[in-house]
C-alpha cells in the first residue's frame, strides 16, 4: 500500500467473507490496530454492493432505487423537454447507471434482473412522453436500446474479446483457454475459447469464464 501512496482506513473498513456454495456461513472479525473489524452481510466497493451470497440483490435494489429518483426528477421537468434531450438526459443519468459493473449480473436468473429492466422500461415510456402501461418493446427498437439481459451479454463478450486481444488485465486474460481440438480441425483456427470443466463452476465466480466460450 505504502508503494501506492494508500492508507489504510480502520474507520472505513468493512470485512465480508464469500464461503463456498455448500458451506455455512460464519461470523468473525479481525483486528486492524485498535480497531476490531466485523464481518458483514455485504460490503461496498468501488460503488458495488456485494453480499456474502454473490446474488448482488442488494446492489440491484439500490441501483434501481437511485435510477427511479432520477427518473422522477426528469419527468418533473418533461414538459419542457424535446424527445432528443430527454433521450440523452435519460442515457447520461439512468442508462449509465444501468450499465455500470453489468457484467457482475451476468448468470442471474432473469427474475433477478427483472427490477433494472422494468427501470429500463419506465425510462422508454418517459423519452416519449407515453402512459404507464405502453408497449415498450417498439420504443426500445426505435431507441436502439438493447434490453437490460442483451446489454450485459453484451458486456461480456466485450471483456471477453478484450481478454483474449490482450487489452483487458491480466487477472481476466488467464481465465480464458483457447479452444484445441484433439485432431486437427478447420475449427483450430476460428479463435473459440474452451469451456472449463462443469466440477470446476459451481460457483458464481467463475461465470465470465463459462458464459463467454
Amino acid at each position: 500500500m505504502d508503494n501506492h501512496h494508500l492508507k489504510l482506513n480502520p474507520g472505513k473498513t468493512e470485512l465480508i467473507f464469500i464461503p463456498a456454495l455448500s458451506s455455512p456461513l460464519l461470523d468473525f472479525s479481525i483486528s486492524l490496530g485498535d480497531t476490531l473489524v466485523m464481518s458483514s452481510p455485504c460490503a461496498k466497493n468501488l460503488g458495488v454492493v456485494m453480499d456474502n451470497r454473490l446474488s448482488l440483490s442488494k446492489n440491484i435494489a439500490m441501483g434501481s432505487r437511485a435510477c427511479r429518483f432520477f427518473l422522477y426528477n426528469i419527468r418533473r421537468i418533461r414538459p419542457f423537454l424535446t424527445t432528443y434531450s430527454t433521450q440523452l438526459l435519460v442515457q447520461a443519468m439512468v442508462l449509465s447507471r444501468l450499465d455500470y459493473c453489468n457484467s457482475l449480473l451476468a448468470g442471474l436468473l432473469a427474475s433477478s434482473i427483472r427490477p433494472l429492466q422494468l427501470i429500463q422500461n419506465a425510462a422508454a415510456r418517459l423519452v416519449f412522453n407515453l402512459p404507464r402501461h405502453s408497449h415498450v418493446t417498439p420504443l426500445l427498437t426505435t431507441l436502439h436500446w438493447l434490453p437490460v439481459m442483451a446489454r450485459i451479454k453484451f458486456k461480456t463478450l466485450v471483456l471477453a474479446y478484450q481478454a483474449v486481444k490482450g487489452s483487458a488485465p491480466a487477472y481476466l486474460h488467464k481465465i480464458f483457454k483457447p479452444y484445441m481440438p484433439a485432431r486437427p480441425l478447420h475449427s483450430t483456427t476460428s479463435g473459440r475459447l474452451a469451456p472449463p470443466p462443469l466440477r470446476t463452476c459451481a460457483s458464481r465466480s467463475c461465470f465470465l469464464s463459462v458464459l463467454a466460450p
